[in-house]
């Protein structure tokens, strides 16, 4: 065996583990780690392929990014988790039929998957000299550029909603207005009174 395919079982191995231990998981904390350590592990494999660029966005968007944000919003959110197993059982029947639907259209499309003729395993055709994350910058930004464009602006709009939605402003608590210290003048900030001589405010 050699040392490349050692690596793709040692990774393909405690990504398949993880992925389970996620759903199998009772603490949600627990779960969010174990998606962490798929996704760590799903990047070793996209560098056992040559696409280290893929294992770096993976690495930086999804563990940097989604799966701390998940951890944030679980242990934000206080939910009772207890409550909402309660009636787990009575779904199980439901959820293991779609499961099986699922598992056997996978079946059938990956049994019957096969290449057209005369097309070859590569959508794009990359030279010898060029690195696939060049490669892949250069078709993102020309071909799919449009569409890369869209994604930004539905993510912006959808992060906006979302600090819309969760911002809460509480009554009687002091904010600073930087506007508002800077138009004060003189006359607002300063009140000269006059007091005779001898007697008190």
């Amino acid at each position: 065996m050699s040392v490349a395919a050692l690596f793709f079982y040692l990774f393909a191995g405690i990504a398949v583990a993880s992925a389970f231990m996620v759903i199998a998981s009772r603490n949600p904390v627990h779960s969010v780690l174990f998606l962490i350590l798929t996704f760590v592990n799903a990047a070793g494999l996209f560098i056992l392929i040559g696409a280290e660029f893929l294992a770096m966005i993976l690495v930086v968007v999804y563990v940097g990014a989604v799966a701390v944000l998940f951890l944030f919003v679980v242990m934000m959110l206080d939910v009772d988790f207890v409550e909402l197993r309660q009636g787990f059982l009575q779904y199980l029947p439901i959820g293991a039929l779609v499961g099986l639907v699922f598992l056997a259209e996978l079946v059938l499309v990956f049994g019957s998957w096969t290449f057209g003729e005369g097309v070859t395993g590569a959508v794009v055709a990359t030279p010898s000299d060029v690195t696939n994350t060049v490669q892949i910058g250069r078709v993102l930004y020309t071909d799919y550029v449009y569409f890369f464009q869209a994604a930004g602006l539905v993510l912006l709009v959808a992060m906006i909603g979302a600090i819309v939605l969760t911002l809460r402003h509480k009554e009687n608590v002091k904010r600073q207005s930087i506007a508002a210290q800077n138009a004060r003048t003189r006359a607002m900030a300063i009140d000269v009174v006059k007091v005779p001589s001898g007697k008190g405010l």
